[in-house]
């Protein structure tokens, strides 16, 4: 735990893991993980390939449930919750953003936003409104009739951004967000997420990127499912 989080009250946690582990068979993919996310946060989770860093956001994000352990979101403990629970609480709390973007490419940019909205739920009047608004936050408000097709790689990973913040999380979940991307679109990304992380949520990246991990005030390394924290040395 950085040391500037463990002053802040607890109300400004978001999820607790505590002793989390996860098995596939004889394959121990996480080994007894703990650590605590605060509102307010960015953190990168860097390791090797095949470490356990995507068995770990799958967990965060409920996709997953683990073996054994206690995972806390948003105040409830949601280790074992049913499938259609942990559906809702994705709706509600989470966004993810993922190396490959996920577009529909029959769909125009606005429509790929107000698609992610009304799988939370979210349509008429007040999807437009919050797809525009999520649009113009990323820069691309005079792209809503385009294709994916017309787009570049980083206006169409800002087009993924704006569907997973339009109807804000409380955990943005992003898994290698500038893998295809070049070294100037990857700074823009990095920077426009941490921009759009407010006091009331946190950023969670998957990275191999040193760039990326450096730029997030808090760093978790995996290694053979074994997830600690990383003295940042005073960085923001």
């Amino acid at each position: 735990m950085n040391e500037s989080s463990a002053n802040l009250p607890v109300s400004t946690v978001l999820a607790q893991l505590r002793g989390i582990s996860r098995s596939f068979g004889p394959t121990q993919a996480l080994r007894d993980a703990s650590f605590t996310v605060y509102a307010g946060d960015s953190i990168a989770i860097t390791g090797a390939s095949g470490s356990g860093k995507s068995t770990l956001l799958s967990i965060m994000g409920l996709l997953d449930t683990p073996t054994d352990g206690l995972y806390m979101l948003c105040g409830e403990d949601v280790s074992h919750s049913s499938a259609s629970h942990r559906s809702r609480l994705r709706r509600e709390h989470i966004g993810f953003v993922f190396q490959s973007f996920h577009l529909i490419e029959h769909l125009t940019v606005e429509e790929n936003v107000l698609y992610g909205l009304a799988i939370r739920q979210r349509t008429g009047a007040q999807a437009q409104h919050l797809a525009e608004r999520a649009l113009g936050r990323v820069g691309l408000r005079h792209k809503a009739r385009s294709r994916p097709a017309d787009l570049s790689g980083g206006e169409r990973q800002r087009v993924a951004i704006a569907r997973a913040v339009a109807w804000p999380p409380r955990l943005l979940l992003c898994d290698e967000p500038t893998g295809n991307l070049d070294s100037r679109n990857s700074a823009l990304i990095i920077e426009l997420l941490r921009e759009l992380v407010s006091e009331s949520s946190a950023l969670v990246i998957v990275t191999h990127d040193d760039d990326v991990a450096s730029s997030c005030a808090r760093q978790l390394h995996v290694s053979d499912g074994v997830v600690r924290e990383i003295s940042m040395g005073g960085a923001a």
